[in-house]
């Protein structure tokens, strides 16, 4: 997600921070209980959550950012199966796919993406403090979700269903601030908001 060499490509990261802001805004609506079920957030889901990201991770890759290009390809299928579970879960794609779905799977997916979002926030360090915290917000949320789908306690999975959504809010909106502070530099040549260095410096090259 952060520029690590000057090609002919266009830098892809506002795209792409903006892809995760607008799908995790909306995302937390739904969580937050200030608009109702998943029919209208599945468009920005696929067309922001998945397709913005998945482009930005393309273009990140052919800039030699194995780091950005791996996130957003990454997250951006993610949004694609998130989609696909629920579209399984209204029976969009038949009775019999909704009767066989058990949606401890979902949770057990979850555990699987706090995985690496847990090594990629490691590798968020050498980027920017504001990526970094965006990564840790993304931890959070998938420790909210998992054990929201998991956890047989019902005021257990309450506080996890509330911790995911504020850490998703919060993720939008720490992303919509990257992504503004990455266009500002690009059009005006000059940093305008703060983001940050590295968390510390490292002296290992792979």
């Amino acid at each position: 997600m952060q520029q690590q060499q000057h090609t002919s490509h266009p830098d892809p990261t506002a795209l792409g921070l903006f892809g995760l802001a607008m799908v995790t805004l909306v995302a937390s609506s739904q969580k937050l209980g200030l608009t109702q079920g998943t029919s209208m957030v599945l468009p920005w889901a696929i067309f922001l959550g998945a397709l913005a990201q998945l482009v930005a991770g393309v273009y990140d890759f052919k800039k030699g950012n194995a780091f950005g290009g791996t996130a957003f390809i990454a997250y951006g299928f993610f949004w694609l199966a998130v989609g696909m579970s629920w579209l399984i879960g209204m029976g969009a794609l038949g009775d019999s796919l909704k009767a066989a779905a058990d949606s401890r799977q979902l949770g057990v997916a979850f555990i699987g993406y706090l995985i690496f979002t847990l090594y990629m926030t490691i590798g968020a360090t050498q980027t920017n403090t504001v990526l970094f915290a965006i990564f840790a917000l993304i931890d959070l949320l998938f420790i909210g979700l998992s054990i929201s789908v998991l956890s047989t306690n019902e005021a257990l999975k309450e506080a996890a269903h509330q911790l995911a959504a504020y850490a998703e809010l919060l993720i939008s909106l720490a992303s919509f601030y990257l992504s503004a502070a990455y266009i500002f530099k690009a059009q005006f040549g000059k940093t305008l908001l703060p983001i940050g260095g590295k968390l510390f410096a490292s002296k290992t090259t792979l």
